[in-house]
């Protein structure tokens, strides 16, 4: 997913997304739609999933991103959209809700089959997997992965999403929004903050509470330790709040760091965390594109639990 020699400035997933593998799993889309079909849709006239997916395509700019990992991931570009449900993850749990919603379009962050290419071809034989796509084939669902899309997004349609709801948004590096230049606050108010507005009971951390910041990076999703620790090189941040880390790379090196003498602490707030918000910038993008379609966010929620 990264390509390591790109410089730490591209650091959130919205820049690198270009070195993503080919989605095996999914069906590709073909170029935005142009003149009228980009228009606002009247009322009464059905929709299709291709249409909905080719106007953001045509908002963000940027044409059809090379090997993107946003395709569709069952069901038809064809498909006339009754309901839509917007989620982090299309879990089984979340495909129920649709269901139960009679939503047959669900627009999802992450992906649906278990690694980020949604390649089945390993997946064949597994009765988790063929139980899954059975329910979307045997309910007619069709789900469309919007990750490298809402990245390139201008803005980042997940980071502006996040900043916004920890009420940081003011804090923002104008070329650099992860960046965030705040009054000194202690740690400990901060992660407090983040603990309330991100709905999080617990996070792991590497510091002392009591630490005064100033300089914080918030690095949504897994961007990978490199990328992490490039731009901690780069920005020295007294605090960086991330999604998830690989535990022997970005955790090492701002243990190392701390016992050097730095004012560096680390803040893992889970992946779902760190990005759950940017999915409602799709149910809110939705009611301003296609009000005449019902679109419900339901988050579903984090997967691990901390005794």
């Amino acid at each position: 997913m990264v390509n390591q020699n790109d410089p730490p400035e591209d650091i959130t997933r919205r820049k690198f997304i270009r070195n993503t593998g080919v989605a095996a799993a999914g069906i590709a889309l073909t170029a935005p739609l142009a003149g009228k079909a980009a228009n606002l849709f009247e009322p009464d006239t059905p929709v299709t999933v291709k249409q909905i997916v080719d106007k953001f395509i045509a908002e963000v700019g940027v044409g059809n991103i090379p090997n993107t990992v946003d395709t569709l991931k069952s069901g038809s570009p064809d498909m006339v959209v009754t309901s839509v449900l917007t989620t982090m993850f299309a879990t089984i749990d979340m495909i129920r809700k649709a269901i139960s919603l009679n939503a047959n379009f669900i627009i999802a962050h992450e992906p649906t089959f278990y690694n980020h290419q949604d390649n089945t071809d390993w997946l064949k034989d597994d009765d988790v997997y063929q139980y899954k796509a059975d329910l979307l084939k045997q309910h007619n669902i069709t789900i469309w992965r919007n990750h490298d899309y809402i990245h390139t997004h201008k803005p980042d349609g997940v980071l502006k999403a996040q900043l916004e709801q920890l009420e940081w948004t003011d804090y923002a590096d104008k070329d650099f929004p992860n960046l965030l230049t705040m009054q000194s606050t202690p740690l400990r108010d901060l992660v407090h903050q983040a603990k309330v507005k991100l709905n999080i009971d617990t996070v792991r951390y590497i510091g002392d509470m009591s630490e005064l910041c100033r300089r914080v990076l918030f690095l949504e999703g897994a961007p990978g330790g490199m990328r992490q620790i490039e731009a901690i090189m780069k920005y020295r941040p007294n605090a960086v709040f991330c999604g998830e880390i690989s535990e022997w790379e970005t955790a090492e090196y701002v243990r190392d760091a701390r016992a050097k003498g730095d004012n560096l602490s680390l803040i893992v707030l889970g992946h779902i965390a760190s990005e759950e918000r940017g999915s409602q910038f799709m149910l809110e993008w939705m009611k301003k594109n296609f009000p005449a379609i019902k679109t419900t966010h339901v988050s579903p929620g984090n997967s691990l639990k901390f005794m």
